[in-house]
């Protein structure tokens, strides 16, 4: 008998989706004993977005807008604010989620969004009581109060040890705090064959770039993102893949920029796994997903940590430094003498061998803490 298991997300910044996406694919092709449903948050709560009420956009849409644009200067205060707002519909938010589960039925909800968790696990015990709630933490870290992790019956997926310390410093037992071994890859990074040395230096050719030279590959989400144009301008001797998403002004931007060196320019692409096997280290935002895809693929990261850097990424930063997978800047002004830093031989060595120990299969794993947690949960 298939267990019906709801996969909640939605589309602020993109990775929320694509981590759903990838555990759903896992789960379908392991014919894991459950009959998965995707339920986009944001379209379910669209009949009381105030956000959109007040601007025209989706909240999630505001959200992609600030990434791309860079407007992300106080955004502490902005959390504090939306937090306020989200406080203020909390019992509306309430009432639309009962009457989902209501009608959908869940045997068990996999929350993938920060921020709206009380609700859901509110909404939950009213309506459907006994179901279970898992919330995988798409972040290495939460950021109290209210983000991740919240004071209620639950469980939790965490992909480092800090985000495990502290949901049992909110009092969760131990065994409703399960850990994974890193964050949520899609499965074509584990999928993507090995290539030699002859056919890795041809797929370089093949872009225009010079196979005995380094390759810089730099990507800020699938917005892409204005500091990118600086970095090239910065870097104008340094090989780059640039990846720009859907942001087609920066393109045009990067493709008029003069370069003494070659690059390669690219927009949205589903092909960041063979672009990332063709590199030699990352530039990019502090984002968990795209670190831990870099890592995951051994290129050393070079990312920036400042009063611009969303609150929610800024352990990861951290955790960069604790591991010694690449280096944290204050501001990309200084990311020519970083390139020049890591491209040393010893300590690329060093930062290299620091990716090699880390290993991922978080993907893999959380099937079977999932199907552990509905038999736990069967069983009372």
């Amino acid at each position: 008998m298939l267990r019906r298991l709801e996969l909640v997300y939605f589309d602020a910044g993109g990775g929320h989706r694509a981590a759903a996406n990838a555990l759903r694919e896992v789960m379908e092709r392991e014919h894991r004993p459950f009959d998965i449903q995707p339920m986009n948050l944001q379209e379910l709560l669209d009949s009381m977005d105030v956000f959109r009420q007040l601007t025209g956009l989706r909240l999630q849409d505001l959200y992609n807008l600030t990434l791309k644009k860079g407007w992300t200067l106080g955004s502490p205060q902005l959390m504090v604010g939306m937090h306020m707002v989200i406080r203020l519909f909390h019992r509306k938010q309430v009432r639309l989620l009962e009457a989902h589960w209501r009608a959908s039925r869940p045997d068990l909800v996999v929350s993938l969004v920060p921020n709206f968790n009380r609700a859901i696990g509110e909404s939950l015990r009213r309506a459907a009581p006994g179901t279970p709630l898992v919330t995988i933490l798409t972040d290495l870290a939460d950021y109290p109060p209210h983000f991740w992790i919240e004071r209620q019956t639950q469980y939790f997926i965490c992909g480092s040890d800090r985000a495990v310390e502290q949901a049992r410093a909110m009092g969760h037992p131990a065994e409703r705090v399960l850990r994974a071994s890193g964050m949520i890859l899609s499965p074509r990074f584990y999928e993507i064959p090995a290539v030699g040395a002859e056919e890795r230096a041809a797929a370089r050719r093949a872009l225009g770039l010079d196979p005995a030279t380094p390759v810089g590959l730099v990507l800020f989400g699938g917005q892409g993102a204005a500091v990118m144009l600086d970095i090239a301008r910065r870097l104008p001797d340094r090989q780059l893949i640039l990846i720009c998403g859907h942001n087609q002004k920066l393109r045009a931007q990067l493709e008029r920029l003069p370069r003494r060196a070659p690059v390669f320019i690219e927009g949205f692409t589903k092909e960041i796994p063979r672009y990332m096997q063709l590199a030699d280290y990352f530039i990019g935002k502090p984002g968990p997903g795209s670190i831990s895809e870099a890592v995951f693929m051994r290129l050393p990261v070079i990312v920036n940590c400042n009063a611009w850097t969303l609150p929610q990424e800024r352990y990861n930063t951290v955790w960069v430094r604790q591991q010694g997978v690449g280096i944290v800047l204050d501001n990309f002004r200084h990311v020519r003498s970083a390139v020049d830093r890591l491209l040393e031989p010893g300590a690329y060595a060093r930062f290299r061998a620091a990716t090699e120990a880390q290993q991922n299969r978080a993907v893999f794993e959380i099937p079977e803490l999932l199907e552990r947690v509905m038999e736990q949960e069967c069983g009372k």
